[in-house]
């Protein structure tokens, strides 16, 4: 499903978030304390936003992975890369969230963008990315949590599961990806709920941030 949008995933996350989700990518780099001759492992990766903003923004990081196993987004990532000057600069590689092809404590850093609704296991994804970050490290999650029963939440699910498909539909040719979109955000964990999760999994000072009137939650925990 995500293959068959590559082509035009960028372009409707910026139609869809009215360009904000730069915004939201740029406070995940920032909360993620990187230091000259770090590591950064972005896990679902898609087309690396988050991996060339920290790139962009911390040119002095030894190493920066970008991971996924939806090859064709990755592939957009390596086009973009080359456009940008930057593909010497980041790693590529075909890995699965719940089995992590990297040794422990390797990374300062492990970040996902909209990542933790579509694994079968929320447990097991921040097992093993907790495994793969150095002690002291920060794992970061940005996510669309379940709406809220409010006035408000009751509003973004008509906009969601409405307007987004409708939309989707007519730019990347795929209304069912974008079907699919808002209903894995209604499954998914309220922030408290993935704060306890986190917590679950071994991390510490773990703390969250709401964005777009509460619609997306910045994640963070320390190793």
């Amino acid at each position: 499903m995500f293959g068959q949008i590559a082509h035009r995933y960028d372009v409707m996350n910026r139609l869809m978030t009215a360009g904000q989700d730069t915004r939201w990518r740029k406070l995940l780099v920032d909360k993620a304390n990187l230091r000259p001759g770090g590591r950064l492992l972005d896990i679902a990766t898609g087309t690396g936003d988050i991996a060339f903003e920290a790139l962009h923004r911390h040119p002095n990081l030894r190493q920066v992975v970008g991971a996924d196993f939806t090859l064709p987004m990755m592939h957009v990532g390596r086009h973009r890369a080359a456009a940008n000057g930057q593909a010497t600069r980041l790693s590529w590689s075909g890995a699965d969230t719940l089995h992590l092809p990297f040794p422990d404590n390797t990374f300062d850093a492990v970040a996902s963008g909209f990542l933790m609704r579509n694994v079968v296991s929320v447990p097991q994804a921040l097992a093993d990315q907790t495994r793969v970050l150095k002690p002291g490290g920060r794992l970061l999650i940005l996510e669309i949590p379940r709406p809220e029963d409010t006035l408000w939440g009751a509003m973004f699910r008509l906009y969601f599961h409405n307007v987004v498909p409708l939309l989707g539909g007519i730019i990347s040719g795929q209304h069912d990806a974008y079907s699919y979109l808002p209903a894995s955000a209604d499954a998914f964990l309220r922030p408290e709920e993935l704060k306890f999760q986190m917590e679950q999994a071994g991390l510490r000072n773990v703390s969250y941030q709401m964005l777009m009137l509460n619609t997306v939650a910045l994640h963070w925990g320390t190793k």
